[in-house]
């Protein structure tokens, strides 16, 4: 049995851990399957999940038996801190100097948030800018109910009830830089459910617009022609904003400056930092998020008690996200109808800021129940809001629970 375990170590330390462990490892095994067939079906974002699912089974899979006696694996150890340690695990780990100086300081989140601004079309939230701007806020309702509950119902510190409630924002980037900031102890497991749950909201959500918006009221056509701006007030927009919001909120202003760095480029022209940013740093930082989230995916860190507490207060969090979403959508629609217009609530999921998950759900759903049914530009405008409002809502977040 030794030679055996020396020989396949891999299987071997299934028989050298405690049970828990070894029966988790087999789950998250099949899990990271399930995740990669799902994605190369695209059941679920393919960015994400098939770069997350293969790691995920690699890092459960390709346990061994280190040289200090104990089990691990050679591809990146999340706990280790020391700086002399860090350095020496970057010689080892082939996934360590990426999770090190990209991962755990922020930095592939806003590679990400580049990626988006520089995808972004501001003329659909110039198209109806109050609109989208009151579905944003009241899609961010999940996030201030999650961080209650995780206080008075599980007793968490606001710092740890808050970093959970972000999942909320539906903003995986705003989750991974929230987390860091306020509650980095759990920096792992955050980031590993909110962006299973993200990818979760193509399943879910639809059944929540059926249920809240009735059937002749989701196939209501808002074509709208999107208004003629030239470029110059387009960038002087982004340009006022990036600066108003850094000044209100400096402690988000890393992703604040890339969201909005991103649309900058795209109005200024600059085509070379434009592909940059859409093909190149975008995509980087996309693939190795979701290698990482699968390689952090360990039983020992899935079996931590805490893990419960995180799913039940992410899906708590989401689920109000979207209904306060549509709550806003149908507010609007209350206004237009008083102005004798037309407003289609549906865009309210919208207001939920998985750029461009929801605003597309939101359309599928009119297309639905009226095939010519254009309603994608103001959601997109609603989706755009949607991140403004979640990056505003993390920066507050940081900004005042330092100050309790």
């Amino acid at each position: 049995m030794e030679l055996f375990m020396q020989m396949f170590p891999g299987i071997g330390t299934f028989f050298a851990v405690e049970p828990a462990i070894a029966i988790a490892r087999i789950v998250l095994i099949v899990f990271g399957f399930i995740l990669a067939v799902l994605g190369f079906k695209r059941t679920l974002e393919p960015l994400i999940m098939v770069p997350m699912g293969l790691g995920m089974i690699a890092v459960n899979c390709g346990t061994m038996f280190l040289t200090s006696g104990t089990v691990g694996n050679l591809l990146l150890d999340p706990l280790v801190s020391d700086a002399a340690a860090i350095v020496d695990t970057m010689q080892i780990n082939f996934l360590q100097p990426i999770y090190n100086l990209t991962f755990s300081n922020g930095l592939i989140a806003c590679l990400v948030f580049m990626g988006i601004g520089a995808r972004s079309e501001i003329s659909f939230l110039l198209a109806k800018p109050w609109s989208s701007m009151i579905i944003a806020i009241f899609a961010e309702m999940g996030t201030f109910v999650a961080l209650v509950a995780g206080v008075l119902a599980f007793g968490l510190t606001p710092e740890q009830a808050a970093a959970m409630a972000s999942i909320g924002g539906a903003d995986g980037p705003m989750v991974l830089f929230a987390s860091l900031m306020m509650a980095p102890e759990l920096f792992v497991p955050i980031s590993i459910i909110a962006y299973l749950y993200l990818s979760l909201t193509y399943g879910g959500y639809p059944y929540i617009i059926k249920a809240l918006v009735p059937k002749k009221y989701r196939g209501i056509d808002m074509y709208v022609d999107v208004p003629e701006v030239s470029q110059k007030s387009k960038f002087t927009f982004i340009v006022i904003t990036c600066a108003v919001l850094c000044l209100l909120l400096p402690v988000a202003a890393p992703l604040i400056l890339s969201f909005f760095i991103g649309m900058a480029v795209k109005e200024a022209k600059i085509n070379k930092y434009t592909e940059l940013l859409e093909e190149g740093l975008s995509y980087f930082g996309t693939f190795f998020l979701g290698l990482i989230l699968g390689v952090l995916c360990e039983a020992s860190t899935i079996l931590n008690p805490t893990v419960i507490i995180i799913l039940i207060i992410g899906i708590l969090a989401l689920a109000v996200s979207a209904i306060g979403g549509l709550l806003g959508g149908w507010i609007v629609y209350i206004f237009h109808r008083a102005a004798h217009k037309y407003f289609n609530p549906t865009i309210g999921i919208a207001g939920v800021s998985c750029v461009p998950t929801t605003a597309k759900l939101a359309q599928h759903a009119a297309q639905e129940e009226n095939p010519f049914a254009v309603i994608l530009p103001v959601a997109m405008g609603a989706n755009i809001s949607g991140v403004i409002t979640s990056a505003i809502a993390a920066g507050i977040f940081v900004t005042t629970i330092q100050l309790v």
